[in-house]
């Protein structure tokens, strides 16, 4: 009796199995997997997608089905994919891609547009570009929906693997398949409290004065306190924060200088004194500061990227101008 309740139970799991439709896989239900892969949350992903956590957990539930894989498992208090989800996750980006070249040839009308975007920019660029991009772009289009993460050091991976749209660096990642083009271009100055000390003399005083400097949480250091190591001047580092927005409330009264981007000083940096970096002839090239938006070769001829890019150059050509 027991065998032969077995063998029904096999032959209906059998025959749902042949009722599942492959063609009811959609571009959204991809996203909706591709999201809480990469969030490892479907409450995180919903927030992400605008959705419901009913709803995202209803996909998931569709996806499994299709998949006849579990995708996702508990781990402690969130979720981690399973081998197969893991799998399956370049093949629905890829997917994902298809679709996107199939519609490529549908011309991009900004009033009708409901925009969904991740860019990835640390916290200078973030806060330099991204709230003036929002505005601009947000009053043109018929729905936005823009999320930030950082770019921390950038790999091509990030944009190879779907995880932004655009990527705003001073150092884009290089890649046969990687396109990028210069925004803006900054310089790195010298911030110092005028109500604690005077600007640096000179290059002695500057490099024998405690500097306060950002290290991202990757362990990245900027591009300037690199090129100063490369070129044999050595700082005395006091403190290191995470982010250009933690310098502040260490250099208010103290003898410390802080090198940061000039274009700094309307934001975080207003009300600090600033001056030139003073390492002579060579403090121009060495303080150079480049702003680059990167993007996969995948959006070159994408009507909606490129509306979006011309955007972003809007706002950078305004922001550099002050």
């Amino acid at each position: 009796m027991g065998r032969s309740i077995l063998k029904i139970n096999r032959l209906i799991i059998m025959n749902s199995m042949k009722e599942i439709d492959h063609l009811a896989l959609d571009g959204h239900a991809l996203e909706l997997f591709l999201a809480v892969l990469e969030e490892g949350s479907v409450t995180a992903a919903a927030t992400r997608l605008g959705l419901t956590q009913s709803a995202v957990s209803h996909g998931l539930n569709k996806l499994r089905r299709i998949a006849g894989d579990p995708l996702f498992a508990k781990s402690g208090r969130g979720i981690v994919a399973t081998a197969h989800a893991q799998a399956l996750a370049a093949k629905a980006r890829a997917l994902i891609d298809e679709m996107r070249s199939f519609a490529g040839g549908i011309s991009f009308e900004p009033a009708r547009a409901q925009l969904s975007l991740t860019i990835a920019a640390n916290d200078f660029q973030r806060d330099l570009l991204l709230p003036r991009f929002f505005d601009h772009v947000a009053v043109q289009v018929k729905s936005l929906s823009l999320r930030v993460i950082p770019s921390q050091s950038p790999s091509p991976a990030m944009l190879r693997e779907n995880r932004c749209d655009v990527l705003i660096t001073p150092l884009p990642p290089s890649g046969i398949d990687i396109v990028q083009k210069r925004l803006l271009r900054d310089h790195y100055v010298c911030y110092y409290d005028s109500r604690a000390r005077t600007a640096p003399a000179g290059r002695g005083a500057y490099l024998a004065a405690r500097h306060i400097t950002v290290v991202y949480t990757d362990n990245e250091r900027l591009d300037f306190d690199r090129r100063l190591a490369a070129n044999g001047f050595h700082r005395d580092i006091a403190i290191s924060v995470p982010s250009f927005s933690g310098v502040p409330s260490f250099l208010h009264g103290s003898q410390m200088l802080a090198s940061m981007p000039s274009l700094l000083a309307a934001g975080v940096m207003r009300g600090f004194a600033q001056t030139r970096i003073p390492l002579a002839s060579r403090t121009r090239t060495l303080a150079e500061l480049p702003m680059f938006m990167v993007w996969h070769q995948r959006y070159q001829k994408d009507p909606a990227h490129r509306w979006i890019r011309s955007q972003l150059e809007t706002i950078a050509a305004t922001a550099a101008g002050g």
